[in-house]
């Protein structure tokens, strides 16, 4: 098993069609390996911008087996679990471990609006079926429950539950974290536009979108920012700002996917019920990215650089 630190970038890798539906696993590798050229510390698989809930359980393996094919053996893969009832949870979070896998990243209970009780018991449930890390992802936004700092302090004795993907977009909420539990659970930000912030104020890491189509700009950001070098961070993050808003749209599998495309990383295909973007928003989108090319910036040798 690879050795999940929770530090640094972990990929929410997008999973590329192609035309007759089928996962696009050339496209996909093409986008692994650049991750990986860019000094990626992990990657996410079946997440929002995975299509999950397009996704069945036998092609979220087979993304898993192939991804552990093709990287290096201590690199890490984590599976993502945002399942309806907490059995299939279990069963997904023990397949996945049998499969493989290096970590999971857990939702609250899909589709019911469960109560703290209700999302607690689940959350423990689910690490008591397994030896892997697991990452609570935090997003009151998108999925309606919050995880507070209760909660959590009701999973410290769940050793296995060891770190947050911080999505509130409340940025104290880091340093609500930092002081109520110190560096028990390790805090990954999961908002693409909060990222800089977020590092800048104790994150650990970022679990990104946008690094889909910018792998390299994505993992300077972070890498300057470890290394103290804010200003040299903050003229990458002002360019990135406009792409990275493209992260918190309802159809952002749909942006990202595009930018990945006119990056080299990528293709358009997505799922039904999703369709292909058209019209104005088209133009609208393709007009960020294309601006956001011309004026690309130089990078400096990241990843030679040493953490404070």
């Amino acid at each position: 098993m690879a050795n999940l630190t929770w530090k640094g970038v972990y990929p929410a890798l997008l999973t590329p069609f192609k035309q007759d539906d089928a996962v696009d696993f050339e496209v996909y590798q093409k986008n692994l390996f650049a991750q990986l050229d860019a000094g990626v510390d992990g990657i996410i698989l079946g997440g929002s911008l995975g299509e999950a809930s397009s996704l069945s359980n036998e092609e979220k393996r087979d993304l898993l087996l192939y991804s552990k094919e093709h990287i290096p053996k201590d690199f890490p893969v984590i599976i993502n679990i945002a399942e309806q009832t907490t059995k299939a949870a279990i069963q997904l979070a023990q397949d996945s471990e049998k499969n493989g896998a290096d970590g999971l990243m857990l939702l609250p209970p899909m589709r019911y609006y469960a109560d703290s009780k209700e999302t607690l018991e689940y959350f423990k449930a689910v690490a008591a079926s397994t030896s892997l890390p697991i990452m609570i992802y935090n997003n009151p936004v998108d999925y309606k429950i919050h995880v507070t700092l209760d909660m959590f302090e009701a999973m410290v004795p769940y050793k296995n539950i060891q770190a947050v993907k911080e999505s509130t977009r409340d940025i104290s909420n880091v340093t609500r974290m930092i002081n109520r539990f110190g560096d028990r659970f390790h805090i990954l930000c999961g908002v693409d536009t909060l990222a800089m912030e977020s590092l800048c104020m104790g994150a650990d890491g970022w679990v990104a979108g946008l690094v889909d189509a910018f792998p390299q700009e994505t993992v300077a950001v972070y890498r300057l920012v470890k290394a103290g070098m804010i200003d040299e961070a903050l003229k990458i993050y002002r360019w990135f700002l406009p792409l990275l808003e493209l992260d918190i749209h309802p159809k952002l599998v749909q942006y990202i996917k595009l930018a990945a495309t006119h990056t080299g990383i990528g293709s358009t295909h997505v799922r039904a019920p999703r369709l292909p973007l058209e019209g104005e928003e088209l133009k609208r989108v393709t007009a960020i990215i294309e601006t956001a090319l011309t004026n690309r910036p130089t990078l400096p040798d990241y990843l030679n650089l040493k953490h404070k």
